[in-house]
């Protein structure tokens, strides 16, 4: 599965600006909310935030993939936001997420897609240099050429 297929650069903020995870998500999903693939916005929301109830999706390494698996999207969609000061996301090694990845993926097309999605992203996160590419990228074209040059 190729990230960079779903990342557009309109759904790409390099300077979000949020006081906490539930802006964040918010601002994040203004980004797909005009996307073809976002059936229910609301609905889509409501269902992030239910997730994130069970328990975080701050991954660590300065990372957070808040997402749903949802009858309201019915194919992939991912906003990306980088919050240079960094965000406190619950994250499993307590350090500020400043990388965030909102994702929906359909119900309908199973659980199978929906983790190598996951996967996927989680992958190449959890590399160093990926992350510090990432954070040095002035664009949003140069965001999704770095996730280019890493798909397989």
């Amino acid at each position: 599965m190729k990230v960079a297929d779903y990342l557009k650069k309109d759904q790409i903020d390099l300077n979000l600006s949020a006081v906490n995870k539930k802006e964040a998500i918010e601002k994040l999903g203004i980004l797909l909310k005009t996307s073809s693939a976002v059936l229910d916005y609301e609905k889509f929301i409501q269902d992030v935030f239910t997730r994130e109830a069970l328990s975080t999706t701050g991954i660590g390494h300065s990372v957070a993939i808040p997402h749903a698996r949802t009858p309201a999207i019915k194919d992939f969609v991912i906003a990306f936001g980088r919050i240079s000061e960094g965000l406190e996301f619950d994250s499993l090694d307590k350090k500020p997420a400043k990388l965030i990845f909102l994702m929906g993926t359909p119900k309908k097309k199973g659980l199978s897609g929906y983790l190598k999605m996951l996967s996927a992203l989680n992958r190449r996160l959890n590399k160093k240099e990926f992350r510090e590419d990432i954070l040095k990228a002035v664009t949003p074209k140069e965001i999704i050429e770095i996730f280019k040059r890493t798909d397989y």
